[in-house]
């Protein structure tokens, strides 16, 4: 057992943990835990959020539904919760998840099923520090495909082509929005007020599709 901490993010990664175990651990902590499970094949990092993690999960989460409303988009939100695949042993539990172009397909329904419905179409991973799992892999293995990943100073989008990530300077899902317009708001959201930087990121918005 390896366990890490730093202001950010606690991780604590156990090796040879069954599919069974995994979801045993799954309905015996349940939905309203403070961690959050990825799961490779085996191997089960289990991570605590703090401060420095959450904030900017917040952010991008505020902003995308302020782009989405002044769009006139229906999105369908889907938080952290756990994606999963028991034929290809993997599973993770992104920081946000939303449908967008297949916001359709999912709208009314109470529980997801990957086996059967649609993977999101945008999942955030917000990684501090270093993740002991190749979260690429998981996503790969589920069909997500984009994925926009923050270190705490930097942001890159990446959209699923041919089978592999590749990086892109503009979002699949909100073509208008460059990697770096969204990365300057998020990296306002540190010295502006939380409702001042909507306003202002409403407003370039508007500009963008005026």
């Amino acid at each position: 057992m390896l366990i890490q901490s730093t202001p950010a993010e606690q991780r604590t990664v156990l090796h040879n943990v069954s599919w069974e175990t995994f979801e045993a651990l799954l309905k015996d902590t349940g939905e309203d835990r403070g961690s959050r499970f990825t799961y490779d094949c085996g191997t089960l990092e289990i991570m605590t959020p703090l401060f420095e993690h959450e904030n900017p999960k917040i952010q991008f989460d505020r902003l995308i539904f302020a782009l989405v409303e002044e769009l006139n988009l229906e999105i369908k939100s889907a938080g952290s919760t756990t994606l999963k695949l028991k034929l290809a042993r993997q599973g993770i539990e992104p920081d946000n998840c939303y449908y967008i172009q297949n916001e359709f397909r999912v709208r009314g329904k109470d529980k997801l099923d990957l086996e059967t419905d649609p993977p999101p179409d945008l999942a955030i991973e917000i990684d501090i520090t270093s993740s002991s799992v190749n979260k690429f892999n998981i996503y790969l293995a589920l069909g997500v495909i984009e994925l926009w990943k923050y270190d705490g100073e930097n942001l890159k989008f990446y959209q699923l082509v041919d089978g592999q990530y590749i990086e892109s300077k503009f979002s699949l899902a909100f073509p208008i929005m460059s990697v770096s317009d969204i990365g300057k708001f998020i990296q306002l959201s540190k010295s502006m007020g939380e409702i001042a930087l909507l306003k202002s990121f409403r407003n370039w918005v508007r500009d963008k599709v005026s």
